[in-house]
């Protein structure tokens, strides 16, 4: 660099530069950083709406005083160690810890009530009289929080003796010393701004804290707490759902700030647990087999790591570390005896595990001599029990997804009507007894024992239009097709029938389905022909079950047929589903349908015929508002819809890339067509990183580039001018992300195509997973299909609404919660909230409105679907739900094959 004297004068010139080889291709000059991004936060709301037929409703949001708005909250943070520094790593003991240092230190901490989140934190009210304080407890008996009962064992519960002293130690006294510091002061006020709308940092922590003293009384009360679900250890709560695993009943409970003020939000909640009580009783339940000699013991291996058991002979608990590579008849120990050698040493005995529980201890063992001891010691000093003095504790949650049959019997089992819901939360909030709660009294908190009184309203079912030119007005969210024919219906001619050993006539289902085509205006001529799979096939695995079929329709077909009905034998989760829907469609481009045969009647074949009409590129129903076209906003200019959503892999699966779908609708000015377009990402990611994709500087193999490119295709070569967003499956906490992240990659890719284009967007987040339900006072049904909600429950300045589109025929209806982050287009509330309630009526595959708006199914049915291609390895029986999951960011995402030009615009999702 060149020195400048305080004269201005320079040193001498550098020499000049070398000349540039002429391969040489220059690098462009960095322009100015550009000035960063203004960060976008969700709007405020617009006002309220006022359609609709009102209707008066009670919400289980109970309300809630606060007296003490003048005080603080003062966070300390907590370090728990032993003795000698090392830290406490035991889950359920830190509140053991915390709760002696409470009843042993009462003057030195002023007599101040705690609330403890179990880990780190600890808050007051008001502050502690030093910042630093430090403390050391002796704790008797340090097993888990969620106990029966603590006997300490008689000094025999061990074989051997070296080991009984060994594990009595950690479970006898142990000292602990507690350091609390100082690390924050929270206003209360930060509640009362909360409830007003204006959030911070403050009253999100405030709100915090509320929910932590919620935790705290929970587990006082010998709860297992998941996040801020509580559930007490009551077998009336437990619901077998088969496999060794039990549905178990609580609720869930949280503040919240709301137009109305503050509340407390309670709900009925489930979570699935093992089945408590003998592990043979488990393990035999859990792998479907009829007595202890047929259990498969290296998946029990798998499965029993980690948990908790009791011994019958004592009642210590202790956590499984694995099973004993022997029968308890060979399984050998030393058994220390009480007489010493000549060396003064204590001599000791070969044993086995057997003889010394039914020879020294006289402990009559029925049958688990020819079974595997069941080790709790360490790797290299194992400490077996004979399995059949082994039960499990209760309250263990089980973590692995369940199977197709055991979350129907959960469906079924936790489903309440919803008189009986407000009973059994009624219940919930007097057995809290939440007003008793010190911590709640010191904040001065009260508690209403009353459902929040809310104004609703009830929006009219759209006109639909069918063949022939009818209108129809659905009925209580429901109509049909009995004696109408489909708006759009297409033509079926060059097809065949592929069986996979389904037992049934397919002649007469042929007869069928072409004589019910005809009644709603498909014409299906006869099959080319019915391929039934050769018999020997049937054990093959699925791939070559595939790849069989396809060589014979090849070798037989004369060319590529248009749609191919597919005949599967059993009609939950085949395993030749996945593998038959990719062949068909990234490797051949054909349409398909699968279908189980077992009970086919008129209903049924209506609606499998709806779906070939949707992906065969007809349309079953419209909007009357599309065909007019007057929808407010979006008929007047070119307006896309997108639909978002990501699928990640079952529990434990960290291995199995998430799957991201994007729909868009097509053919503007219509909103009844889609087209989805569908890539895989790391695990567990919910943002969607593929977007944009820039790959070189003309091109981006993104998501959006090719939806906006088929749209300006379908629509007549215009390009949108408003991008309508519905994003599902995100939390509040990530608003600012789909805001931030998604949305200026979307707005990427649109200025990569036309830098000039400018089009206005609309984002809205549909939720169904909050715990905010409706009742009509007085009435069993549930609330009318239509019914929307904006105020009193809602947020106090964020822009959001709840919406039932659909008739609840069963349970308690979950409305959705729609969140609009941001409107650049200027939707009147009650426009924006009719063309939500409209987007629930154009779902191709049912005659019912659904509960969220279709793109945002539709986005869901093609991440699931596709998800099906993917049959990576199973990695549920490796990896224990209890142990550590691999890092999901180390593996390599594996891309996905493309769909074929010819179905890659087809609703192949349908």
């Amino acid at each position: 660099m060149d020195q400048h004297d305080g004269n201005g004068k320079t040193d001498a010139l550098p020499p000049p530069p070398p000349e540039i080889p002429p391969n040489v291709v220059p690098l462009k000059a960095e322009l100015e950083p550009e000035p960063p991004k203004k960060k976008l936060f969700p709007m405020a709301r617009r006002g309220l709406a006022s359609r609709g037929q009102k209707i008066q409703l009670l919400s289980n949001h109970f309300k809630v005083n606060i007296s003490n708005v003048e005080g603080h909250f003062f966070h300390y943070s907590v370090n728990i160690s032993y003795e000698d520094g090392r830290a406490v790593d035991g889950k359920g003991v830190g509140r053991k810890v915390i709760d002696k240092v409470h009843a042993t230190y009462d003057t030195e901490l002023a007599g101040k009530d705690f609330a403890y989140d179990g880990e780190k934190s600890l808050f007051t009210v008001g502050a502690l009289p030093h910042n630093k304080l430090e403390f050391t407890v002796v704790l008797e008996d340090v097993t888990s929080s969620r106990n029966n009962g603590n006997a300490s064992p008689d000094g025999h519960g061990s074989p051997n003796d070296g080991d009984r002293k060994r594990m009595r130690r950690p479970y006898h006294s142990k000292t602990f010393k507690v350091e609390l510091s100082f690390a924050a002061k929270i206003p209360m006020q930060a509640i009362a701004s909360a409830i007003k709308g204006q959030e911070s940092e403050n009253s999100q922590e405030a709100l915090r804290v509320l929910d932590i003293i919620l935790r705290q009384h929970a587990a006082k009360q010998g709860c297992l707490l998941v996040r801020q679900s509580f559930f007490h250890n009551d077998p009336r709560n437990f619901a077998d759902v088969g496999g060794g695993v039990l549905g178990c009943r609580g609720f869930h409970s949280t503040f919240r700030g709301t137009q109305g003020g503050l509340s407390l939000n309670i709900d009925v909640s489930t979570t699935m647990i093992i089945q408590p009580g003998p592990v043979v009783d488990f393990l035999i339940a859990n792998q479907n087999v009829r007595d202890p000699y047929s259990i498969d013991w290296a998946k029990a291996k798998r499965v029993l790591k980690n948990l908790r058991i009791k011994t019958t002979t004592s009642n210590q608990e202790y956590k499984i570390t694995g099973l004993s590579e022997l029968p308890c008849k060979e399984q050998m120990f030393s058994l220390k005896q009480k007489s010493r050698n000549e060396n003064g040493e204590v001599e000791t005995m070969e044993v086995t595990v057997y003889d010394y529980f039914v020879n020294h201890r006289n402990i009559n063992l029925r049958y688990s001599s020819d079974l595997p001891c069941i080790n709790v010691g360490k790797p290299k000093r194992p400490t077996f029990f004979p399995i059949e003095l082994c039960e499990l504790v209760s309250l263990q949650r089980y973590t692995k997804a369940l199977s197709t049959l055991q979350r129907a019997s959960l469906v079924e089992k936790s489903r309440q009507k919803p008189q009986e819901r407000m009973g059994v939360l009624t219940h919930a909030l007097k057995t809290s007894n939440y007003n008793a709660e010190p911590m709640l009294r010191s904040c001065g908190i009260s508690i209403s024992n009353n459902f929040s009184q809310i104004n609703g309203r009830v929006l009219p079912a759209p006109k639909l239009k069918v063949g022939n030119g009818e209108d129809f007005f659905p009925r209580n969210g429901r109509w049909n097709f009995n004696n109408k024919r489909l708006v759009e219906p297409t033509k079926i001619e060059k097809w065949a029938v592929v069986n996979f050993s389904a037992r049934c006539d397919v002649r007469s289902l042929i007869r069928d389905l072409i004589k019910c085509g005809e009644l709603k205006g498909i014409h299906i001529d006869a099959p080319f022909d019915v391929f039934e799979e050769n018999p020997q096939c049937r054990r093959a695995p699925p791939l070559v079950r595939v790849e069989k079929m396809f060589e014979e329709i090849q070798s037989k077909l004369p060319g590529a047929p248009q749609f191919l009905l597919c005949l599967l034998p059993e009609r939950k989760n085949c395993d030749i589903y996945g593998p038959w829907k990719k062949k068909n469609l990234a490797d051949f481009g054909i349409v398909t349908q699968c279908m189980a045969p077992t009970r086919v009647n008129d209903q049924y074949l209506t609606n499998v015929l709806l779906k070939i009409n949707a992906k065969l590129g007809g349309l079953n129903s419209i909007l009357a508002v599309e065909q007019s076209p007057s929808i407010p906003l979006v008929s007047k200019v070119p307006t896309i819809i997108l639909g978002m959503d990501v699928s990640h892999g079952s529990p434990g699966h960290s291995d199995v890339p998430s799957i991201a779908a994007v729909v868009s609708s097509r053919h503007w000015p219509l909103i009844s067509r889609y087209r989805a377009s569908v890539r895989t990402q790391s695990a567990k990611v919910e943002m969607i990183d593929n977007l944009f994709k820039k790959v070189s500087d003309t091109e981006d193999e993104g998501i959006i580039r090719e939806l906006l490119l088929d749209f300006y295709v379908s629509s007549g070569k215009r390009k949108p001018e408003q991008i309508i967003i519905f994003r599902d499956g995100v939390s509040e906490s990530q608003f600012n992300q789909v805001l931030n992240i998604e949305l200026s990659k979307i707005i990427e890719a649109c200025k990569f195509l036309d830098e000039k284009w400018d089009p206005k967007f609309v984002v809205i987040v549909a939720q169904k997973n909050h715990h905010t339900k409706f009742f009509q006072n007085g009435s069993p049904d549930n609330v009318p299909p239509g019914t929307v909600i904006d105020n009193t429950v809602c947020h106090p300045r964020n822009y959001d609404f709840f919406l039932c589109a659909h008739a609840g025929m069963i349970g308690t209806t979950r409305p959705t919660h729609y969140h609009v982050l941001l409107d650049e287009v200027g939707f009147a509330p009650d426009d924006l909230q009719e063309l939500v309630h409209s987007l629930s009526y154009v779902y191709q595959r049912s005659t019912t409105a659904i509960s969220v708006v279709a793109p945002v199914c539709y986005a869901h049915l093609a991440a699931t679907q596709i998800g099906q291609w993917m049959k990576f390895e199973d990695a549920s029986e490796t990896s224990s739900s209890h142990g550590g999951v691999t890092a999901a960011a180390a593996i390599p995402v594996p891309q996905l094959p493309r769909l074929q030009e010819n179905v890659c615009n087809s609703m192949f999702f349908c």
